[in-house]
């Protein structure tokens, strides 16, 4: 957990956000309810918990089978939780009590679990407003329809657009102890990567680099921040199989990131040529990815939105497919009727904190978009998931890639989707090319931006394969 002070004040801040527009006296609860253990098989045998972030963001309690609320008219905190018996010390040993772990979060009250259901049921019958997100979880989901006297298909329609909106105003900023945070978890990704990297061997198995990632993670922090990607069929974007032989002349896409102890995430993308060297061919692609993510960086600032960003980086991804003959025509029209989205059928990038993709699960429009902005219906601008308007704090990836994905490419040239603009008698020769992107996390700072993490992985061609020498 961050200083107790961290969450009071964050607390504080969440009360005033939800004192604007309300009528005096009928604010309401804001309700949160923490994530319950997971059976994988049968009862005592549990997925790896894993704290709903929303709640470590406000509570920092990392255990199963909390809750709190906090009454906004009157200004009461209370956690719920249920302290120890004999039975459970047996297998896990002396617990710290509910009060003291509610104190550690800066919470004067407590109350045990089963007390929330008559909290709850008092403020319905009093007609105030009872505020909660979204649940992703399906034990949430059924505990607040318990609460509410609703059914669990009914939940997601009484949810808290205010709250929501509150939570995401706070958590899109992100803090010094939250970057120091990031830091540390990009250090983990640095060396996720790292150890892929030097064992890239023609002849063994994915799985076995897989493997040694992995262990970094679980050495040095929680885990993966994501289901790691490790690819020879890079165009296939989120390819999670890992049981091919590692094969020369091919493009490993390497998707993964760390997740720390505090449980904030890296998420980083290198594509490395499996023989150690690029073709020329290889070279001519994956040039251009690399130009597209330093230009994206260059131009991430205060005051820019990341929706811009993602165009400009897509006008020069086609004007140097066009020097290769790839598309043909005028570059400002390409990127106007949507070309690049054959190539890079996926957004620029996405916030990034407690969750990798984060609070995507409090709705990716309230998260990515300001109100004046609409999501696009093109293929690859339409996946943009962080549009919004950059300002100092935010935390967002940077990830552009070139993609030749043959059945997508039969399609459009099918549809003539592409306007005319594409040269489908030269793409014939990329049909077995695969895919690279290339992916860093940045930190919008008050001047610009920086790259978060102790250095940046090798990037450019003579880096890696220097690095692979």
């Amino acid at each position: 957990m961050f200083e107790k002070s961290i969450y009071v004040e964050r607390r504080k801040a969440l009360m005033g956000k939800m004192s604007t527009g309300a009528a005096e006296g009928m604010r309401g609860i804001a309700l949160f309810i923490g994530n319950a253990e997971a059976p994988a098989q049968y009862r005592d045998n549990c997925y790896k918990f894993r704290q709903d972030s929303t709640w470590l963001y406000y509570f920092g309690i990392d255990e199963p089978l909390f809750a709190a609320v906090i009454d906004l008219d009157e200004g009461k905190e209370t956690i719920f939780a249920d302290d120890v018996e004999i039975g459970d010390i047996i297998w896990m040993g002396p617990q710290p009590s509910v009060q003291s772990r509610a104190e550690n979060a800066g919470v004067m009250n407590s109350a045990p679990y089963g007390a929330l259901d008559g909290v709850v049921a008092a403020a319905l019958s009093a007609g105030r407003p009872v505020h909660f997100i979204k649940p992703t979880r399906y034990y949430n989901k059924i505990k607040l329809a318990s609460l509410l006297g609703c059914s669990p298909a009914e939940v997601d329609g009484k949810y808290s657009e205010a709250l929501t909106r509150a939570i995401v105003s706070m958590r899109l900023v992100k803090e010094q102890c939250e970057i120091d945070q990031i830091d540390n978890a990009c250090a983990l990704g640095y060396e996720m990567h790292t150890v892929a990297r030097n064992s890239v061997k023609l002849g063994i198995i994915e799985q076995e680099i897989v493997g040694a990632m992995v262990g970094v993670t679980l050495g040095k922090g929680w885990g993966e921040s994501f289901p790691t990607i490790l690819t020879q069929h890079g165009e296939t974007l989120h390819n999670h199989l890992h049981d091919k032989v590692v094969e020369p002349g091919k493009l490993m896409v390497i998707d993964a990131g760390a997740e720390n102890n505090m449980h904030y995430a890296s998420d980083f993308t290198r594509t490395l040529p499996t023989s150690g060297k690029f073709s020329q061919k290889q070279k001519d692609i994956y040039q251009i990815v690399c130009d597209c993510n330093n230009l994206a960086f260059s131009l991430i600032k205060p005051g820019i939105t990341y929706r811009e960003v993602h165009l400009r980086t897509m006008h020069l991804m086609l004007e140097e497919l066009r020097a290769l003959d790839i598309v043909r025509g005028n570059l400002d029209n390409m990127v106007e009727t949507g070309v690049a989205g054959l190539f890079m059928p996926h957004g620029l990038g996405h916030n990034m904190g407690l969750d990798v993709h984060d609070m995507e699960d409090l709705g990716e429009d309230l998260v990515g978009y300001d109100e004046d902005q609409k999501r696009s219906t093109q293929l690859g601008l339409g996946s943009l998931r962080m549009a919004r308007k950059l300002v100092p704090g935010n935390v967002i990836t940077n990830e552009p890639g070139i993609y030749f994905i043959p059945a997508l490419i039969d399609k459009w040239k099918a549809e003539k989707a592409d306007h005319g603009f594409v040269n489908y008698q030269r793409l014939e020769s990329y049909y077995n090319f695969g895919g690279i992107r290339l992916e860093d996390d940045v930190l919008v700072t008050a001047d610009g931006a920086r790259l978060t993490g102790p250095a940046r992985l090798p990037i450019s061609v003579k880096d890696v394969e220097d690095s692979m020498a």
